[in-house]
């Protein structure tokens, strides 16, 4: 196999970025993923982009607001501003604009359009429609390795402090008779070892009691885990829409997502598991247990936050909601951002091709759109 570093957006020593933000070293103190950084080394667009933007000239941050809908002129095919509740006094404010740009994660996007009746809603019965097709997340099979020699100290963990290899991911390797399209990376990171929901223990430890807490101090500081990481193609069944029953605090649907693996989804979870299994055995772990994904979907054990779909892109209006510069078919001044474009969910996390999406649709937004405002061609 062919291993490499982790890539994070961790600064191993002080460093101010291009944007004039000052950033820390790594302190490796293992609350990495799911924290916000004491010591101002982890990359966000917190700690990074909302600095500078809070010196920019005309704009102006607006706390505590609940975006409802886009307000949307489908005569004109245009969208005309935001409505917004302000949480602190009940308010409800309508916000003009000439250009309006939702960046509000999958579902928060995928919510606001169907809300703001902009494009047709997917269905899934009948196959037609756009707004919320293509839902996918993505499959992560672990094996838990424990080692009674070897001295892990997960405490110390790090965004960066792992490796992966990427020979099982995508098309990197033969496909022949394996039953399954796609495939994934596979990881052995350390990014925390936080003293309540970091327990790992061997298969067959009871789940409370004396023998449990006899077996979590004994393996605590030597376990480790590989993960894999798969991509999820999208299914005609899987998507989400405005649920039927449910609603917020103001009286408006909230999302439902309707969402179970696939077969080429088990198939392929499996034989990465084999593959991460093989490389526990290589490093002479004491226990190797392979943790498989069995059984239906559910969201009661956590795996991912990295969702695409809803909002897809592609060559015509027919079959997706935005074109390739993430400008809606249905309103030329509304640009939606995030991984809600996406229309697969690839073998890795979904964060840095948003983030160039991101990029791409600012570069045509300043160079074409501001220019001559109306939909952009497929160039």
């Amino acid at each position: 196999m062919h291993p490499f570093p982790a890539p994070a957006s961790n600064s191993s020593a002080p460093y101010r970025n291009p944007e004039g933000t000052q950033l820390g070293a790594c302190q490796y103190c293992g609350h990495c993923d799911r924290f916000g950084c004491e010591a101002n080394a982890k990359a966000t667009p917190l700690s990074t982009l909302a600095p500078a933007l809070g010196k920019a000239p005309g704009f102006r941050k607006v706390t505590n607001a609940y975006a409802t809908r886009v307000l949307y002129d489908p005569q004109a095919r245009r969208a005309t501003g935001v409505r917004y509740i302000d949480l602190r006094s009940g308010e409800t404010y309508d916000l003009p604009a000439e250009i309006v740009i939702l960046s509000a994660w999958v579902f928060g996007n995928t919510r606001l359009m169907l809300l703001s009746g902009i494009g047709q809603p997917y269905d899934p019965r009948a196959g037609t429609g756009v707004v919320g097709k293509n839902y996918c997340y993505q499959i992560q099979p672990t094996v838990q390795l424990f080692f009674k020699d070897e001295e892990l100290n997960p405490f110390m963990g790090a965004g960066g402090l792992g490796m992966v290899v990427d020979d099982f991911n995508g098309d990197n390797f033969d496909h022949s008779n394996l039953g399954f399209l796609g495939g994934g990376y596979i990881s052995l990171n350390s990014t925390n070892g936080r003293p309540i929901s970091f327990r790992p223990t061997p298969p067959g430890t009871p789940a409370w009691g004396a023998a449990w807490k006899r077996e979590t101090a004994k393996w605590y500081r030597k376990t480790a885990m590989v993960l894999c990481e798969g991509m999820n193609y999208a299914s005609r069944a899987n998507s989400i829409d405005l649920d039927p029953t449910y609603r917020d605090m103001f009286g408006q649907p909230l999302l439902r997502m309707t969402f179970n693996f696939t077969q080429n989804d088990r198939t392929m979870a499996d034989y990465l598991l084999g593959k991460a299994a093989d490389i526990g055995r290589a490093m002479n772990a004491t226990i190797v247990a392979p943790q498989p994904r069995k059984g239906d979907f559910n969201v009661v054990s956590y795996q991912s936050s990295h969702n695409t779909g809803g909002t897809i892109m592609g060559r015509t209006p027919a079959g997706s909601v935005v074109n390739r510069y993430l400008q809606s078919w249905d309103a030329h001044n509304l640009f939606v951002l995030g991984s809600s474009v996406f229309p697969q969910n690839a073998g890795y996390n979904p964060t840095a091709a948003a983030a160039a999406t991101a990029y791409w649709c600012a570069d045509a937004l300043v160079k074409t759109y501001l220019k001559s405002p109306s939909p952009m061609v497929q160039l």
